[in-house]
């Protein structure tokens, strides 16, 4: 019986000692960027303004960590209304059909010094495609105003928006096919 009860003890501290720490996004210091190439001799930028996301990982270097994100297509802002109203109909984005994006990883793999490869699926304009994304761990801190502990990632890739139909009737000498994505972000332990 004390063989059994140790064994069950081990156990149960072996599984409390691999806990999944959640870290939930600090809106107020995150931000998700994009830019695209117009006439194939300037750049565009934009943001999604709304959007949230939560980091999960059991290790304190986040080689393990699970990414979610959720953003909302019609809170597409390039500082001119004309182009925003375009971006959000059927032409681009159809944010009335679809209204939000979403990346859910699959996988992480360390590619240097607080470097990885993060993959997913990317659901986009109703179409869910894998990508890899880079991301880079920047740290962890105590936050000196909440007192909590803060990690931050700076996330960046290429996505092509005629693999999620996206503006499909505007070809890449108009609007580049490639969208650079660039997202940073604080996070707070839960």
């Amino acid at each position: 019986m004390k063989k059994l009860t140790f064994a069950l003890l081990f156990v149960a501290l072996s599984y409390s000692g691999m806990a999944q720490t959640v870290w939930k996004m600090d809106k107020a210091h995150a931000q998700l960027k994009f830019d695209v190439t117009h006439l194939g001799i300037s750049t565009v930028s934009g943001a999604f303004t709304d959007f949230d996301a939560t980091v999960t990982a059991e290790k304190p270097d986040f080689s393990d960590a699970k990414f979610d994100f959720t953003g909302q297509t019609a809170s597409v802002n390039t500082g001119v209304d004309k182009r925003d109203e375009h971006l959000k109909s059927p032409d681009f984005f159809d944010a009335a059909k679809f209204s939000t994006l979403t990346f859910k990883s699959t996988s992480v793999k360390k590619a240097g010094a607080n470097k990885y490869k993060v993959t997913g699926d990317l659901t986009l304009h109703g179409v869910t495609k894998p990508v890899t994304l880079d991301v880079w761990y920047r740290g962890t801190i105590t936050n000196p105003m909440s007192k909590k502990p803060g990690a931050g990632f700076r996330v960046t890739g290429t996505i092509k928006r005629s693999d999620f139909g996206i503006g499909s009737n505007f070809p890449n000498t108009v609007v580049s096919d490639e969208v650079n994505i660039v997202a940073d972000g604080e996070f707070g332990k839960e």
